[in-house]
C-alpha cells in the first residue's frame, strides 16, 4: 500500500464537521476522496460494494432503523448510489442535532430530485481536486500564496521541476494512484482512467446510454480548446468534422454528463470594476479539473508536447489552473479569470472572501514574462479603485526555474515554487 500524503482539504473538512452535522465531499474519480474520508471516520459504509449496496437498499424498504446504524462519524462512500440516504441524514441530524456525524463522498452528482431538502444549515459541501504539486511533493513551496496577498516585497525560491518534468506531469496528472509510480506505470493509469471515463462512466453516471467514440470525440475536442474561450458552436463544429453530425442537445447531453463526474470544469468570469466603459468578457474559460484528461484526449505523450509548444503551454495553463484552485480554496478563496473587450486578460483572478484579490498571468517559458507583466499592469490601472481595492499581487506564474519580484512589483514564480 503507498504512504498516504497529506491532502490541502484536511483542514478544510476538520472545520467543517465542527459547523455541519453533514459533509458532502464531491470530486473526480480517483482523486483521493475515499482515503481521507476515511481518515475522519469510524465507520465506513462502501456503497460502490454491490453487496453493500443491494443491503442498504433493504434497510431504506424494510429495515429503516438499520440505515444509520455505526459509531459516528459515518461515511457512505459513493453515496449518490443511494441518493435516499439524503432525507435520512438530514432528518437525523435535525432531529438528534450534533455536528460531525456524517461524511458523503461522490465521484458524481446525483440524479435531480425536486422534492430532496436542500440540507441548507445541516450539510456542508467542499470539492476534492487531483493532487496540487505542493501536494505530491514535487513543488518546493518556498512561495506562499497567502504570503503574495500580505505584499511581501521578496520572493526567492528555485523550482526543482525541468521544462521535461513539466509535460511528464501535465499527461501523468495529480491522481494519487500515479503519484510515485515510474513514469511508464505513472502515464499507463492516467490512460486507464481516461479509457474508463469514456468507455462506462459516461453511461453509469445517469443511465443513458451514450457512444464512447463520441464520448472521446467531444472531449479531444474539449482538449483542443482547452484553455480558450471556444462556444459550444466550435465544439460542435470540431467533432462534426470527424464524426458526421452532432446537434447541439446531444453536445449539452454529453457535456453535463461530463460536469456530473467532474471532469469538465470551465473557469468563470470575473468582474471588476473599471474606470472606462470597457465592456468585460462574461464567458467561461475551457478547463478539465486535471490536465492529464486534456493530454489523454489529445492522445499526447511528454515528448509530444515537447515538440509541440504551443499545445503544451495551453495544457501547463490548465495544470496552474488546478494548482490555483487547490491553493486558493485551501486558504478560503477562489479562482475566475478575466478577459475584456479590448482584449486584455488574466488568465487566473485569485478572489478572497474579504474582497483581496490577485491577478495572475500563466506562461511556460520565459520569453513572455514582460508582455504579461504588461497586461497586468494595464489592469491594474483600469481598476476603479473607488469602487473596489487594487489587487494585493500580481503574479506571473511559470515553468521556469527561479522565484523573483520584479522592479515593477509583478512576481514570477515557478509553478514548481508554489504552495497555498
Amino acid at each position: 500500500m503507498k504512504e498516504y500524503l497529506p491532502r490541502l482539504i484536511e483542514d478544510n473538512l476538520a472545520k467543517q464537521m465542527k459547523a455541519a452535522g453533514c459533509v458532502i465531499i464531491e470530486g473526480p474519480k480517483w482523486c483521493g476522496k475515499s482515503t481521507t474520508a476515511k481518515r475522519f471516520s469510524k465507520t465506513v459504509v462502501e456503497l460502490q460494494r454491490k453487496k453493500t449496496l443491494d443491503l442498504y437498499r433493504t434497510y431504506l424498504t424494510t429495515e429503516e432503523e438499520n440505515v444509520l446504524k455505526g459509531e459516528r462519524p459515518i461515511l457512505f462512500d459513493e453515496w449518490q448510489k443511494l441518493p435516499d440516504l439524503w432525507d435520512h441524514i438530514r432528518w437525523d441530524v435535525d432531529t438528534n442535532g450534533g455536528r460531525g456525524q456524517y461524511i458523503l463522498t461522490g465521484s458524481a452528482k446525483p440524479a435531480e430530485d425536486e422534492d430532496r431538502h436542500s440540507g441548507t444549515g445541516r450539510m456542508a459541501k467542499i470539492i476534492m481536486r487531483p493532487m496540487s504539486l505542493f501536494e505530491s511533493q514535487e513543488s518546493t513551496g518556498e512561495v506562499s500564496l497567502a504570503d503574495l496577498f500580505n505584499s511581501i516585497t521578496k520572493i526567492s525560491g528555485r523550482s526543482n521541476v525541468s521544462f521535461n518534468r513539466i509535460a511528464h506531469l501535465v499527461c501523468r496528472g495529480g491522481w494519487p494512484e500515479s503519484v510515485g509510480d515510474d513514469d511508464e506505470t505513472a502515464l499507463l493509469i492516467s490512460e486507464n482512467y481516461f479509457r474508463s471515463l469514456t468507455d462506462t462512466d459516461i453511461t453509469k453516471v445517469d443511465d443513458i446510454k451514450r457512444d464512447p467514440v463520441r464520448a472521446r470525440k467531444i472531449l479531444r475536442s474539449y482538449a483542443r480548446n482547452i484553455s480558450s474561450f471556444a462556444s459550444n458552436n466550435t465544439i460542435q463544429d470540431d467533432v462534426t468534422a470527424t464524426n458526421g453530425t452532432l446537434d447541439s442537445k446531444t453536445l449539452a447531453s454529453y457535456s453535463n454528463a461530463f460536469r456530473k463526474l467532474f471532469v469538465i470544469e470551465d473557469l468563470p468570469a470575473w468582474s471588476p470594476k473599471l474606470r472606462s466603459k470597457t465592456v468585460v468578457r462574461t464567458s467561461d474559460k475551457r478547463h478539465f479539473v486535471d490536465p492529464s484528461i486534456a493530454a489523454a484526449s489529445l492522445g499526447a505523450s511528454p515528448n509530444d508536447l515537447i515538440n509541440d509548444l504551443n499545445t503544451f503551454g495551453l495544457l501547463f495553463e490548465s495544470l496552474c489552473v488546478r494548482d490555483l484552485r487547490v491553493y486558493a480554496e485551501s486558504i478560503g478563496g477562489n479562482v475566475g479569470q478575466y478577459r475584456d473587450s479590448s482584449g486584455l486578460e488574466a488568465d487566473a483572478i485569485v478572489h478572497m472572501k474579504n474582497g483581496d484579490w490577485g491577478a495572475v498571468e500563466i506562461k511556460l517559458g520565459g520569453d513572455m514574462i514582460d508582455d504579461a507583466a504588461s497586461n497586468l499592469l494595464k489592469l491594474k490601472k483600469n481598476v476603479d479603485t473607488e469602487e473596489m481595492r487594487e489587487p494585493k499581487f500580481m503574479a506571473v506564474l511559470t515553468g521556469l526555474d527561479y522565484a523573483y519580484r520584479r522592479p515593477d512589483g509583478v512576481y514570477v514564480v515557478p509553478i514548481g515554487c508554489l504552495r497555498p
